[in-house]
C-alpha cells in the first residue's frame, strides 16, 4: 500500500484544486486522491491471454482464495463458480510473465483495465448475487448436498422473475434436497412450481413439474397423460422415492457424468416458459383463488388429536411428555427443549407447529443458530446506515415471522430456534428476554420507508418460540436469567424406550401430519391468551403451596429459590393441566412443574449442593418413606416417590455431583 505526503509547500493549484481560506474544498480533495492514485496505479499487462487466465482460475480451485482476496462488488462467473476478479488477473500474470501482479496496484471495477482484459478473453463478470444463469446455483447446491451443512442464506433469491426456495431440511438433513421456483400466489407446501430435486442416495438429479404434498394446489399443469410421475419413473427401476413421488418428471440427470450445464439451462428455461403460461392464462380467477384461505370448522383444543397423529407419523414419543409440551407452551410462550442429540427434541417442535397451522412457510420459521451470533441482528435485523430510511431485515425470516404474528393474532406462529445454546443467548435474544414480561416493544427504527418496520415490534401472544439446546463441549449453559423465563423439558431415552423403538422400527411419513390440526388452531390461541387468567381449583392449592413453601425453603439454602413469576406460572400451569384434557393428572402435573421450573437452576459443587439435592429429594418420596438418597444405587419408579420424575433428575443430578464433583441440570 503506497501513502502520498501532501506538505504545506504542496501546490494543488495545478490539479484544479480551489483554495480558500486556507481550507481546500472537500469534493475537490476527493478528485486529487483519486487523481493521485491514478498516478500511482501501475500499468498492467497486456499479453495477458485466455489460457493464462484459466490456469489462474485453476491455481484458485485449488489452493482457495487467500484472506482478505474475496471481491467486495462483482464476481467472475466460469463454469458455475465465482471468483475474484482481481485475483483471477494477479494470478493470471504468473503464467503470462512469471510473477503475481500486487493487487494493490491495480483497480478493478466497471470501466477499469482489469476487467477489460478478462472480457477481452471471453470470461464474464457479474455483480454479487445477480444471476441470469442457474449452473453455478446449481454447482453450488450439488456440493452441499454432499455435506452437512443446511445453510441456504447465500443462495440467489429470484430467478427470471421467479422466487426461489432452497432447502437441505429444516432440522434435519432431508434425503431429498430442492430448489424450486415460485410465481406470486404458489408454495412448495400449497402450489405448483418447476423444481429440482436431488435423490442424493441414487445419484439423481430430477427437473420436475412440482406439486405440493399433503395440500391439494389450485393450479394443475394440465400435463399430457404420456407424462410420467416420479413414483412410475422410479418404479421402473424397482426403486421407492424417498419423497415427491406426486410430482411428474421433465428430465433427469445423472450427477455421476459430467453435467451439461447449457442443456440444463435450456431445459429450466422451456418449463418456466410452460409453468408462466399456466399461472398467466387466467391471472384474475387465480389470484382471487390464491388470495382465499382454506375455510375450516372451528373446534376445541384436544392434545389427544395431536397425539394421534403424530403417532401415525412412525416418531416415537410418549403421551405424558407431549401432553407436558403442548401445556408449557400454552403456560408461557418460551419453552426450552434439552437432551440428547438425535433424541427428538426439533422433531417434537416441527411436527407441532405444522400439526396446527395453515400456512405452513408463513406461520413457522426454523432457524438453525450459529455460533457467531453476537448480537440481535440475526433475530430482527438493523438500521442500514447506508441508505437513510432503509432497514435490513434478516435472510432467515425471523422478523417478517413476527410482523405477520402481529397482523393476525387468531393464529399461532412458531418461531423454533434450533441448537440455542451454540452461542451465547444473552448476546442475541437479551430484547426477547426483556419484553416477554414488561409486553413492551423491541426497538427498531423509526421513519422507514419500509412500512411494515415500525419504531418499535411487540411479541404477541400467538407468538411461540421454541429453543432445542444440546450439551457439551462447543455450548454455553444458560444463565438463570434465561432459564426463568421458560418452561425447560428434558429429553432422557431409556433402555426401556430403546428396545420399544427397535422392535417398532418402522419408515417416518412426517408429511402426513401437516394441517391435520388447523381447525384447532384459533381455540389453541385462545387458550394460550386466556390462560394468564386462569384460577386452581382451591381443594388443589393448599396441597400445592405446602410443597412449594418446602422447596422454596431448601433452594433458598443455595440462592437457588424462585421469585413471583415462577409460582404464578406454576399455578398457570396446573390450572391448564385441569382444564385442558391431557395425560397428566394429580401429582404428576406438580411434579412436571417441579421438574421444569424449579431444579433447572439448580447446579454447583458438591459441597454446595449435596445437602439440598438430599433435601430436595425427601420431599419426592411419599410419607412414610424410609428411602434415601444416598443409598439408591439405581433408581427405579415405584410406588414410594410421589413425584418421581423430580426425584430421578435429583438422583442423577446427586451422582454426577459425586462423580464430578460438580453438577447442574443439563449435564446430569
Amino acid at each position: 500500500m503506497k501513502t502520498i505526503l501532501l506538505n504545506n509547500n504542496c501546490d494543488l493549484s495545478v490539479l484544479g484544486l480551489i483554495y480558500i481560506n486556507n481550507l481546500y474544498f472537500y469534493d475537490d480533495l476527493v478528485r486529487i486522491f483519486k487523481s493521485v492514485n491514478n498516478f500511482i496505479m501501475k500499468e498492467l499487462p497486456r499479453n495477458i491471454k485466455r489460457d493464462d487466465i484459466l490456469q489462474g482460475i485453476r491455481k484458485i480451485e485449488e489452493e482457495g482464495i487467500p484472506p482478505q482476496a474475496h471481491s467486495s462488488t462483482y464476481d467472475l462467473l466460469y463454469n458455475g463458480k465465482r471468483f475474484p476478479p482481481k485475483l483471477v488477473l494477479a494470478y493470471a500474470n504468473i503464467f503470462a510473465n512469471g510473477e503475481e501482479l500486487d493487487r494493490n496496484e491495480f483497480e478493478g471495477g466497471k470501466g477499469t483495465t482489469c476487467f477489460k482484459i478478462l472480457k477481452d478473453n471471453g470470461f464474464k463478470i457479474v455483480l454479487k448475487n445477480e444471476s441470469n444463469s442457474i449452473s453455478e446455483t446449481l454447482v453450488k447446491f450439488l456440493e452441499q448436498a454432499k455435506g452437512n451443512s443446511l445453510k441456504t442464506k447465500d443462495y440467489i433469491r429470484y430467478f427470471d422473475d421467479l422466487q426461489v426456495k432452497v432447502s437441505f431440511g429444516m432440522a434435519s438433513l432431508a434425503r431429498v434436497p430442492w430448489i424450486s421456483f415460485l410465481a406470486q400466489g404458489q408454495k412448495t407446501s400449497n402450489g405448483i412450481y418447476p423444481v429440482y430435486l436431488f435423490y442424493k442416495k441414487y445419484n439423481i438429479l430430477v427437473l420436475a413439474y412440482g406439486v405440493s404434498e399433503g395440500t391439494v394446489p389450485v393450479v394443475t399443469w394440465n400435463l399430457d397423460t404420456n407424462v410420467e410421475t416420479i413414483n412410475s419413473y422410479f418404479k421402473k427401476r424397482n426403486i421407492i422415492p424417498d419423497r415427491y413421488g406426486d410430482s411428474y418428471v421433465y428430465a433427469v440427470y445423472d450427477t455421476t457424468k459430467p453435467l451439461n450445464y447449457t442443456l440444463i439451462e435450456e431445459d429450466l428455461k422451456r418449463i418456466i416458459a410452460q409453468y408462466k403460461n399456466i399461472i398467466t392464462s387466467d391471472k384474475n380467477s387465480l389470484i382471487a383463488l390464491s388470495g382465499q384461505s382454506k375455510k375450516y370448522d372451528e373446534k376445541d383444543f384436544e392434545p389427544e388429536s395431536f397425539m394421534n397423529d403424530l403417532n401415525s407419523t412412525g416418531l416415537v414419543f410418549s403421551s405424558e411428555f407431549v401432553s407436558r409440551f403442548i401445556l408449557s407452551l400454552l403456560t408461557k410462550p418460551f419453552v426450552i427443549l434439552s437432551g440428547l442429540a438425535g433424541s427428538g427434541k426439533t422433531q417434537l417442535a416441527m411436527m407441532f407447529a405444522k400439526w396446527i397451522c395453515e400456512d405452513i412457510d408463513k406461520q413457522v420459521c426454523m432457524i438453525p443458530v450459529g455460533a457467531d451470533w453476537t448480537n440481535r441482528e440475526f433475530l430482527i435485523g438493523y438500521p442500514n446506515a447506508l441508505e437513510k430510511g432503509a432497514y435490513v431485515k434478516p435472510d432467515n425470516g425471523a422478523l417478517d415471522l413476527i410482523i405477520e404474528a402481529n397482523k393476525n393474532p387468531r393464529k399461532p406462529y412458531f418461531l423454533i430456534l434450533d441448537e440455542m445454546n451454540l452461542s451465547y443467548v444473552e448476546r442475541y435474544f437479551s430484547d426477547f428476554l426483556s419484553v416477554m414480561e414488561s409486553e413492551e416493544g423491541i426497538p427498531l427504527m423509526k421513519n422507514c420507508i419500509d412500512k411494515e418496520i415500525t419504531p418499535v415490534i411487540k411479541l404477541p401472544r400467538n407468538l411461540f418460540i421454541i429453543g432445542t439446546i444440546n450439551v457439551d463441549e462447543t455450548t454455553y449453559i444458560f444463565s438463570p436469567k434465561v432459564l426463568d423465563r421458560a418452561n425447560v423439558l428434558e429429553f432422557r431415552i431409556m433402555e426401556k424406550d430403546m428396545k420399544d423403538f427397535l422392535q417398532k422400527l418402522q419408515p417416518i411419513h412426517k408429511d402426513i401430519i401437516n394441517n391435520k390440526g388447523v381447525e384447532q388452531a384459533t381455540s389453541f390461541v385462545k387458550l394460550a391468551v386466556d390462560s394468564w387468567g386462569l384460577q386452581i381449583s382451591e381443594e388443589r392449592k393448599a396441597s400445592i403451596i405446602t410443597s412449594l413453601e418446602c422447596f422454596f425453603y431448601e433452594l433458598k439454602k443455595i440462592h437457588a429459590e424462585f421469585g413471583y413469576r415462577t409460582a404464578s406460572e406454576i399455578f398457570r400451569f396446573m390450572a391448564l393441566a385441569e382444564k385442558v384434557n391431557t395425560k397428566l393428572e394429580g401429582d404428576a402435573i406438580v411434579d412436571a412443574a417441579i421438574i421444569q421450573k424449579l431444579l433447572p437452576k439448580l447446579h454447583g459443587s458438591r459441597k454446595k449442593v449435596e445437602p439440598v439435592l438430599k433435601a430436595l429429594w425427601n420431599l419426592c418420596l411419599v410419607k412414610g418413606s424410609e428411602l434415601t438418597l444416598e443409598n439408591t444405587i439405581e433408581f427405579v419408579h415405584n410406588d414410594q416417590f410421589k413425584y418421581p420424575l423430580s426425584a430421578e433428575k435429583i438422583w442423577r443430578m446427586y451422582c454426577v455431583a459425586l462423580d464430578n464433583g460438580f453438577t447442574s441440570f443439563a449435564e446430569a
